[in-house]
């Protein structure tokens, strides 16, 4: 999951950034609204988190940009402006949520955790695929009742994969997904993740499948699929 976070105070956007990283998720961070409102324009974002004091452009004519180019990243409106008036109108041009500074850090997790959620169509925080489950919510996988200890970057990969089951997840949108600005991922390190989820999903029937050129799927295995099937 890739998320943009627009704020322009560095000690606070610094902090936010880190607690999202270290949930798993991919963050870019930008600190004025024109360099939001030109970001969101050209990458793909599952959700933006929004404050709307912002040097250069206004937080809400960013989202009024957002939605009139059919943006459809959710939107976390995070701002010390708490009259009912910027709420009502943050509200009614596209955002999906409004947080008042300062506020609780595990309610904003929480909310993150739910945009995202609904981002993905999904009502319940636990997702399953034949013997694989992730919850949602500790962002933990577990397989036959055993808890999977996979690194970040095999967890993130793994969520794009089972929150689209049944279909092709492209090398870039993967990318996309598990990359900011900053990050380093090439393609060949793509196929080194895909690599070590295929062992670690052996024992339970599962592999993940290439699709050549275009990406890879989700899949349970038949009983006579041979190992080099996946490829």
């Amino acid at each position: 999951m890739r998320i943009l976070l627009v704020e322009d105070n560095k000690a606070l956007s610094d902090g936010l950034a880190a607690i999202l990283r270290g949930s798993g998720y991919a963050v870019d961070v930008v600190g004025d609204g024109a360099s939001a409102e030109a970001v969101a324009a050209t990458e793909r974002f599952d959700l933006v988190i929004l404050d709307l004091t912002l040097p250069e452009m206004d937080g809400l004519d960013v989202l009024r940009s957002l939605r009139a180019r059919q943006n459809k990243a959710a939107v976390l409106i995070l701002t010390a402006r708490g009259s009912a008036e910027d709420k009502v109108r943050g509200l009614d041009l596209g955002a999906d949520d409004y947080m008042i500074k300062p506020f609780d850090v595990a309610e904003f997790e929480a909310r993150v955790r739910v945009l995202l959620r609904r981002q993905a169509g999904l009502r319940s925080s636990l997702v399953t695929f034949g013997p694989l489950s992730l919850d949602l919510t500790s962002r933990t996988f577990s397989a036959a009742g055993q808890t999977l200890d996979l690194p970040l970057r095999e967890t993130g990969l793994l969520e794009v994969l089972i929150m689209r089951a049944g279909k092709v997840v492209s090398k870039d949108a993967i990318m996309q997904s598990l990359t900011g600005f900053d990050d380093d991922l090439s393609a060949n390190a793509i196929e080194q993740y895909v690599s070590r989820l295929r062992k670690r999903l052996a024992a339970y029937g599962l592999t993940v499948r290439t699709a050549r050129g275009i990406g890879y799927y989700l899949e349970r295995q038949t009983p006579d699929m041979q190992a080099g099937d996946a490829e």
